[in-house]
């Protein structure tokens, strides 16, 4: 139905600048399983920085002993006592471990479901503005690496910073001249963190936004594969591929080189360290100022001194990447939604099918009107049909009826009832709808069938079917109503189109809208969907959007679109006679046809 809708182009919704402000409030909930868990985390932390201590302890007692007699109780308590230390640090960072995972799992798992139910929210429009791709593209690259963050980075960051510290702590403890020299020797990687990851983050948000424009391309590009390849479009694809994923490389080069220069300045930076370490241990040694068991200690307080500082970077690395995501997650989640209908009350629930349209006035966009002024009634039973050229508005007067979008002045009203009184939900319950867009999903016939309906028997299936003229075609299948619908079961678009006329068979809904749902299906085909058609439509009201004139002849009412306003309207007969702007149509459709 899309392509016979006049509406602005779709053009990408504006991308997120990113923060992880609104990802904090959302997880708020299980603030007290990450406080359990950084508590963790810190403990364990805490036993790894004392252990080097007591490693000095076991060196001093093991190195006495080299030159007297060994204290072999005193070397047991202490290995022991580190034995224990290490074991509760393992134990704890176990528990955080498990926690962190729960709460990852529950945050992604909670971000989907607000995503799904924001989509049921938001008008028509914004799916206008925004490519299906990159939808796609919040919902599972997105959301995955806010998980990945979660996972990973988190309890890693307040590890390395409460290790950093602790270290920091213990090294001026065990000697504050060796501690002054590797903090010296430490200085510079600080330095190089903060201007790398300055300039890192703006290509952290591009990447995202790049692979989000990437991933619309591509699915609108393979869900038209057919139409891409009648027209020979496959280099203007092919080009255009290159070009958003010549974007999306430069981007992740850009935000992987820089975050990638990390690692190698910090293990740079830790070798110095190594380096300071030794040379100022050795000239206090000869001094006698320390002892050679505190060279060991410092020798692990380096390494642990300037790990933290690598996992700190990797940290904000991932932290950038996860900004970037959330601005893109959460930029949908507060996307403008739908007016609230929960305090509408006032429902129509056995409709006799009169419908008003008063005076209604409506455009896509502020300042550019569709629908002018357009009154019409329709009397309960009457076939409607709307025809006229593209862009007319015959979609939109649809669109309208099904409170797709609202209407910018005026009133449509049925049974005397404003439809603007009652809720959306009760305005889709009144409508069957046959589209010229078939939709099936992968399910069994009967799922397609029964879409958003319970509790249909198999005869009103073969009842449906059979007006449908579909009942022999399933029940040659194998599994009947129960075959499922993919790849191994080939469908004719015509018989994608009778699925879906059946699909509102079942429905029976009291009013029926129909968009040239015989489009798609060959003459003879077209005569029996049209007998089908009838017999649906008797004693209901319908609206048929048509572009083949010849199926809409015994219409009570045909109204004449051009501009967004009626030009004409009577049934056939008349407005043949008339010689306006329909003759004109019909008779230029049957003459192009011979």
């Amino acid at each position: 139905m899309t392509h016979h809708m006049m509406k602005p182009a779709a053009k990408p919704a504006p991308h997120g600048k990113g923060g992880l402000k609104p990802l904090l409030a959302f997880c708020k909930p299980w603030f007290p399983a990450v406080a359990v868990a950084l508590i963790c985390a810190v403990g364990g932390t805490i036993f790894t920085i004392i252990g080097p201590d007591k490693l000095s302890q076991l060196t001093d007692l093991i190195t006495a002993g080299l030159l007297g007699g060994t204290d072999m109780a005193a070397v047991g308590r202490a290995a022991g006592i580190l034995c224990g230390m290490y074991a509760a640090s393992f134990l704890l960072s176990l528990i955080q471990s498990q926690i962190m995972t729960t709460v990852t799992q529950r945050t992604s798992q909670r971000l989907r479901e607000s995503i799904s139910r924001k989509l049921n929210r938001l008008p028509i429009d914004y799916f206008n503005r925004t490519t299906f791709g990159d939808i796609l593209s919040r919902v599972t690259n997105d959301v995955d690496l806010i998980g990945q963050t979660l996972q990973s980075s988190v309890v890693s960051f307040v590890s390395a910073v409460v290790t950093f510290l602790g270290c920091l702590a213990m090294m001026f403890v065990t000697n504050w001249v060796m501690a002054l020299s590797a903090i010296a020797a430490s200085l510079l990687g600080f330095l190089l963190t903060a201007l790398i990851t300055g300039r890192s983050q703006r290509y952290f948000v591009a990447r995202q936004e790049e692979l989000g424009a990437l991933n619309g391309h591509i699915e609108e590009a393979y869900s038209g594969q057919t139409v891409l390849r009648v027209n020979n479009a496959e280099r203007q694809f092919s080009e255009k591929f290159e070009a958003l994923n010549g974007k999306l490389y430069s981007a992740s080069w850009k935000s992987q080189f820089l975050s990638g220069l990390m690692m190698p300045v910090m293990g740079f930076v830790g070798n110095l360290g190594y380096v300071t370490v030794c040379v100022t241990g050795a000239l206090l040694t000869m001094n006698g100022q320390i002892t050679f068991g505190v060279i060991v200690a410092f020798m692990t307080y380096v390494r642990l001194f300037t790990s933290p500082l690598s996992q700190i970077a990797q940290s904000l690395t991932s932290f950038q990447s996860a900004s970037a995501a959330s601005g893109r997650v959460f930029e949908l989640l507060e996307a403008e939604e739908m007016e609230d209908e929960s305090g509408k009350t006032q429902t129509i629930e056995h409709p006799t099918g009169q419908v008003s349209f008063s005076h209604v006035r409506f455009g896509y966009t502020p300042g550019r009107t569709v629908i002018q002024d357009f009154s019409l009634d329709v009397r309960p039973g009457q076939k409607v049909a709307i025809v006229g050229p593209t862009g007319a508005g015959k979609t939109t007067l649809v669109n309208l009826l099904m409170r797709f979008y609202e209407l910018g002045g005026g009133a449509i009203s049925m049974d005397g009832v404003n439809l603007r009184d009652v809720t959306r939900e009760n305005v889709h319950d009144l409508f069957g709808m046959v589209l010229q867009d078939t939709w099936l999903f992968e399910g069994t016939i009967r799922e397609n069938l029964c879409y958003g309906k319970s509790g249909v028997t198999d005869g009103q299936l073969d009842r449906a079917c059979k007006a449908a003229g579909l009942l022999h075609f399933i029940s040659a299948l194998p599994h009947g109503y129960d075959t499922v619908l993919d790849g191994s079961v080939s469908l004719s678009e015509g018989q994608k189109q009778l699925l879906t006329i059946a699909r509102a068979m079942v429905e029976d809904a009291p009013m029926l809208i129909l968009d040239e749902a015989t489009s798609s299906v060959d003459t003879r085909t077209e005569e029996q969907i049209q007998r089908a058609m009838d017999e649906l439509t008797k004693g209901r009201t319908s609206f048929v959007i048509a572009h083949r004139l010849s199926t809409i002849k015994n219409a009570d009412i045909i109204l004449v679109l051009k501009d967004g306003d009626i030009v004409e309207s009577g049934n056939h007969e008349q407005l043949l006679e008339k010689g306006g702007f329909y003759a004109e149509l019909y008779n230029a459709q049957f003459s192009g046809a011979a």
